[in-house]
């Protein structure tokens, strides 16, 4: 009787056992990467965007208090005074030189 050659079919298909699931994952990672990545920044950019809305509507909230502050008639007639408008029948006098008295007389300042 001859003897037989053991079979090479038996390893290559404890091989393609092995490697097909490894295959599959692969393949499987492969698909998943872009999407994944692009959930993720799209979740990063979503945060800096949340951050930005509260920044500006803080933002909009001082301008709005502002605004209320500088439409009254006292903050009109400040600002006015401020930029030198008198009132009818009022004299406007300018003092220069402020600055420097101060420094000249220190026990005279408050």
């Amino acid at each position: 009787m001859v003897a037989r050659k053991p079979s090479t079919a038996r390893p290559r298909k404890r091989r393609l056992r092995l490697l097909l699931p490894i295959a599959v994952l692969t393949v499987m990672a492969f698909l998943y990467y872009r999407p994944l990545a692009s959930y993720q920044q799209t979740r990063s950019e979503l945060g800096a965007r949340r951050a930005q809305v509260v920044a500006l509507r803080a933002e909009k909230l001082r301008l709005e208090r502002r605004l209320a502050r500088t439409t009254s008639d006292a903050a009109l007639a400040r600002e006015a005074r401020r930029i030198g408008y008198v009132k009818p029948g009022e004299r406007l006098f300018i003092v220069k030189g402020i600055t420097a008295w101060q420094h000249s007389h220190p026990a005279a300042t408050p």
